[in-house]
This record gives C-alpha cells, structure tokens and sequence, in this order.
C-alpha cells in the first residue's frame, strides 16, 4: 500500500505534528515551573495557550499577560510573559503564531516579548516577529522605595520582540479607529 508522497519525503504525517490546545491556568503555570530554564511561572496571565502532540500530551504552554513595563500597559498591548518547551521542534513558533491571533482576536492591537541576550530568538523569527529594542542589563526591580526580589533576570541584557501584523494604530489613527469601533458594536 502506497501513501501517495514519494519516499523519503520529509513531510510528516498529520498525526505527528503538534496542535494548539486550550491550557488552564494552574497546568500552564505547572509546565513552566517543571520546564522553564531560567524563569518561575508568572504571577497573573489574561489566557495561555498550549501545543499537543498526537497522543495528546502537553509539549510546550505560552502564557500572555499585561505588559510588566507600566509605561507600555496601555490598555491595547499584551506581553508574552512565558513561553516553555520540553525541547520538541517548532513548539513555540506555533505556540507564538498563535498567540498573535489570538490577541487579535481579542482586541488588542500589539502583543510583545522578551528574550534575553544569548538567546538565539528563532522561535520568533519562526513566527514573523521582528527585534524592536535592544535594552541595557538593568540591576533589577529592587529600590529603597519599592522592595523587590529578584527574578532572574537581573543584569541581563534583553531584546524586545514585536509580533508582525495590523500595527498599533497611534495619536489621530487611534481616536479613529476607536471611533470606528464604537460604530460597529451594536447597541
């Protein structure tokens, strides 16, 4: 019995590849504290997605939030606070496609990330995303006003990622779009 590709072909059968997968917030949180490398799981989250292989197991979550920067919390822009893989190939370009869609889809405008410097960033570039800022190490959240400790990313250099797509409309374009939008709801 023949398959109809032709042999050899690097094409994997359907039931190989991985599929997105609706993750509750505590099982999302459990992957990243068994998984993640350098960070714990984060405090509050707005959804989580996950990736399954065929038999239904859970390969790698992404977890979106608020943005932790305050001065980016602007009512229209989500951050990509985690995302966690067991090593399986191609886990989190989906898992960051994905994402994408689904803040749009929700009525956000903009969706970013984080890595840190050394971190290749392919998962990103997989998913379209494009490299916005290069930021500074930083000595960390703590200040004689404002306790805090550290959360492992301190002294670190960071790249700021920008998923691709519908840009966030800004000044003018906003009140528009805003305007628009408030048309289109119905009553």
């Amino acid at each position: 019995m023949t398959t109809g590709r032709p042999t050899g072909s690097r094409r994997r059968p359907a039931c190989e590849r991985l599929c997105l997968a609706p993750v509750r917030s505590k099982r999302a949180k459990e992957f990243v504290r068994q998984w993640h490398r350098h960070h714990p799981p984060p405090a509050g989250q707005i959804f989580a997605v996950g990736a399954e292989d065929q038999d239904g197991t859970l390969r790698a979550v992404a977890i979106v939030g608020r943005p932790i920067a305050r001065h980016l919390d602007d009512g229209r822009t989500l951050e990509v606070t985690r995302t966690c893989s067991d090593g399986t190939r191609n886990a989190n370009s989906l898992l960051y496609g994905a994402a994408w869609r689904a803040a749009k889809a929700l009525g956000y405008t903009r969706l970013i990330t984080y890595t840190q410097a050394g971190e290749s960033g392919a998962s990103l570039r997989g998913a379209g995303w494009r490299v916005l800022a290069q930021l500074p190490p930083r000595p960390g959240w703590d200040r004689p006003s404002r306790r805090r400790q550290g959360k492992g990313a301190d002294n670190v250099a960071r790249l700021r990622w920008e998923a691709q797509g519908r840009p966030a409309p800004d000044g003018v374009a906003r009140a528009q779009h805003a305007r628009r939008c408030r048309r289109s709801r119905p009553a």
